[in-house]
């Protein structure tokens, strides 16, 4: 059948939206629906490509699908208009730019019709199997949007196929569990493939310990922060089941999405919590936050700081991946926070230390050469929440410093004045520094004289004038002056140990 006589055809009223020269003489092999952003690998040349558009997230998308379409050897596009209500002229001009016939499929025609006219009209074998692929799909949309749950809509795709299949993450972290979860040597070795295979899906293992991993969604960014549906055996070798398996992946995607928009009110309240834990905000107000992230305030939390060493350009990344790690343990409360790095605040549940070892050990074989630095404090509870962040701050500054493709430090780990500050609560700090450096503090705000910064200088260089001069570059009589002045507003002497034992503390307490 010649595309001419698909449009032609006066049941199905197909407008042609875009007619390269010479397209409508093309002969269409068979029909297939997808809803994959790049399906190339799933097409063998001569394919009309119908499309729902749930692939679509930005006008960007247009040009991704296009381009595999051609790649595989698509000959026109059919979109329908019923998600949209019109076909975006994004993909209008994509289609111009690869000179790709468009199609643009009513909203009273099912796609079921359209594929069993092409079967008919090509006498495909296909056919019935197309026909079955896009009841299968409007069966899974259906039962989405009428508020069933992934978890149900997986067991009707294993149902069907009989292949038990799981959603996960690539920390581990079971969305769609099945039956029971993977053990996890099998989630290891999964996600290790999932992460480093040079194309999706992927099989690893043999015979009965096979394993398929089809991505969610487009992989075109970071890999880590990706979802992965999981087979029982060798999906790749059988088309039908792979093309099930893809159209369940395109809903676990809405249903991503669907969930990531509820977790922008989540990531809005976890940024005021940090901005009041860093400012020194009311204890009350902070407690109110946490309520509204889900935090139950009789639990002990435990901060974590992560990041990617010197790749900001990651710190997205890096708060996905926290906030994947934090829902094993509870209600995320995540956020950006300063040096590129992010903070999370978690239930202190049994293990965590160890589940958060094994999660983040995961993403190492997918960091091609980048370093992934996390630190954990010591359990407390919400009035000593700051200290816990810095002491996270300082653990994972020894991350960083170990060099480890994957570092995870934890409280244990750290044997300092870290430690007992952060057990501390936070009003009972600030109120020891101010009663110690207040002055010093009040002096530097009137004056500008940078007293607090010759004097962290200053213990840092474990008081010795020079050293302490070379550091700030200045003359070391001005070093002399200026830490008798902070003797002087301080009423303490830093020539001796007690004393500046508690300067040094009210430093660290600010």
């Amino acid at each position: 059948m010649l595309l001419r006589e698909l449009v032609d055809a006066p049941g199905l009223r197909l407008r042609l939206l875009l007619e390269p020269e010479g397209a409508l003489e093309r002969p269409v092999r068979r029909a297939l629906t997808t809803d994959l952003l790049e399906p190339s690998r799933y097409l063998s040349g001569g394919e009309l490509v119908l499309t729902g558009l749930n692939w679509r997230r930005s006008a960007a998308d247009s040009e991704t699908f296009v381009r595999s379409l051609v790649d595989g050897g698509a000959i026109a596009l059919a979109a329908g208009d019923a998600l949209l209500g019109s076909v975006p002229a994004d993909l209008v001009e994509a289609c111009r730019r690869h000179r790709l016939p468009l199609l643009e499929v009513p909203e009273e025609i099912s796609f079921a019709d359209l594929v069993e006219h092409c079967a008919a009209a090509t006498g495909s074998p296909a056919g019935a199997r197309m026909s079955a692929s896009l009841v299968r799909q409007r069966e899974m949309l259906s039962a989405i949007a009428s508020g069933r749950t992934l978890d149900e809509v997986a067991g009707r795709v294993s149902a069907a196929t009989g292949q038990v299949t799981r959603v996960l993450t690539t920390t581990g972290r079971s969305v769609v569990p099945g039956p029971e979860p993977l053990p996890a040597d099998a989630v290891d070795r999964v996600v290790r493939a999932f992460l480093t295979a040079p194309r999706l899906p992927v099989t690893v293992g043999e015979a009965a310990e096979a394993l398929t991993a089809f991505p969610v969604g487009s992989v075109l960014g970071s890999r880590l922060a990706s979802w992965l549906v999981v087979v029982d055996g060798d999906g790749t070798g059988d088309e039908e089941l792979a093309e099930t398996v893809e159209e369940f992946a395109a809903i676990a995607a809405l249903d991503r999405s669907r969930h990531a928009e509820g977790l922008r009110a989540s990531r809005r309240i976890a940024d005021d919590v940090l901005v009041l834990l860093e400012s020194g905000g009311s204890q009350r107000e902070l407690e109110v936050r946490l309520a509204q992230a889900g935090v139950d305030r009789s639990e002990a939390l435990v901060a974590v700081v992560a990041g990617f060493v010197d790749r900001p350009d990651q710190l997205e990344v890096a708060r996905m991946v926290v906030e994947d790690v934090a829902l094993q343990l509870g209600a995320p409360v995540v956020a950006t926070g300063r040096n590129e790095r992010v903070v999370g605040l978690l239930p202190a549940a049994a293990g965590a230390d160890e589940l958060l070892r094994e999660s983040f050990a995961r993403l190492t074989p997918g960091l091609a050469g980048a370093r992934l630095a996390v630190g954990v404090s010591t359990p407390v509870g919400p009035d000593a929440l700051a200290g816990a962040v810095e002491e996270a701050r300082f653990a994972c500054r020894l991350a960083e410093a170990r060099r480890a493709p994957v570092s995870v430090v934890t409280a244990e780990e750290i044997t300092s004045h870290v430690l007992l500050l952060a057990s501390v609560p936070d009003e009972v700090r600030r109120t020891f520094a101010a009663r110690v450096l207040g002055r010093v503090l009040e002096y530097d705000a009137r004056t500008g004289a940078g007293l607090v910064d010759t004097l962290d200088a200053f213990l840092t260089c474990s008081g010795s004038w020079t050293r302490t001069a070379e550091a700030l570059h200045v003359h070391v009589n001005t070093v002399r002056y200026r830490i008798e002045r902070v003797e002087a507003l301080t009423g303490r002497s830093l020539a001796r140990l007690e004393d500046r034992v508690d300067v040094f503390l009210a430093l660290r307490s600010r």
